[in-house]
């Protein structure tokens, strides 16, 4: 004011000026700044309020539409501040509870906390995607889990470990390296060709230090395969009582 004193005039619009509501009319994001239209004036670019603008800082560019609030220091409107964050009959309330807090975005996504229920909900559009990087390590700890994927699942690692004491595959299971099992194998039901197991390839049965007699066997009823004889008398006048080589 160079030291002058204020007309009553000039005096008065200072004071209208300190505080105005009004809607944005542009947004410039790169230097995030907006317009404002109040009354029926148009502002300069002028900055808006962000949550944080620190070491932590936190990005939500207002929308062309939104209404707001110019707060000028001194009334001068050149250097006055946009507060956004005002519903309007345009741009109405997204929640109706005391107990929740909601995010909604244009594209449809909503985070939402319910901290009555101590519950979090977050909802995609169709087409929408995650990505969660976590360069060391990631924990999750609950009662129940459940996780749909409507067309395939992958989970990439150099070791995966299922700890339970069981673990159900109800559709098929395809092992393309070696299966290997440590404490038996027992099955039931019909595979390939009606048989309860099909093996396209060689078997043999080792106690541990090698292929030996005394090994692994092959029971099929009450036949063993290493111990059974033959009732049949052969050309080296053998007869059954001990496994034939």
């Amino acid at each position: 004011m160079s030291g002058k004193t204020p007309s009553p005039f000039e005096l008065q619009r200072l004071i209208e000026n300190l505080v105005r509501a009004g809607t944005v009319s542009a947004v410039d994001e790169p230097g995030y700044k907006c317009r404002v239209k109040t009354g029926g004036l148009e502002t300069n670019w002028l900055p808006w309020f962000a949550r944080r603008a620190g070491n932590v800082r936190h990005w939500s560019p207002p929308f062309v539409g939104e209404q707001c609030m110019v707060l000028s220091p001194g009334g001068d409107m050149a250097s006055g501040f946009v507060l956004v964050g005002i519903f309007s009959d345009g741009v109405p309330a997204n929640g109706n509870s005391l107990d929740v807090e909601r995010t909604t975005y244009p594209d449809g996504a909503v985070f939402e906390y319910d901290h009555n229920a101590s519950a979090l909900k977050v909802t995609l559009p169709g087409g929408g995607t995650a990505d969660i990087t976590v360069p060391d390590s990631i924990t999750v700890q609950c009662k129940t889990a459940d996780v749909t994927a409507s067309e395939t699942a992958k989970v990439h690692s150099q070791e995966i470990t299922l700890d339970a004491p069981m673990n159900i595959v109800t559709g098929q299971l395809v092992v393309q390296g070696l299966l290997t099992y440590t404490a038996g194998m027992a099955g039931s039901g019909t595979g390939p060709g009606g048989k309860t197991a099909q093996i396209d390839g060689d078997m043999e049965f080792i106690n541990g230090h090698g292929l030996t007699t005394d090994g692994g066997d092959i029971v099929a009823g009450s036949i063993s395969v290493q111990g059974h004889g033959h009732i049949e008398q052969d050309a080296g006048g053998r007869t059954a009582g001990g496994a034939v080589p």
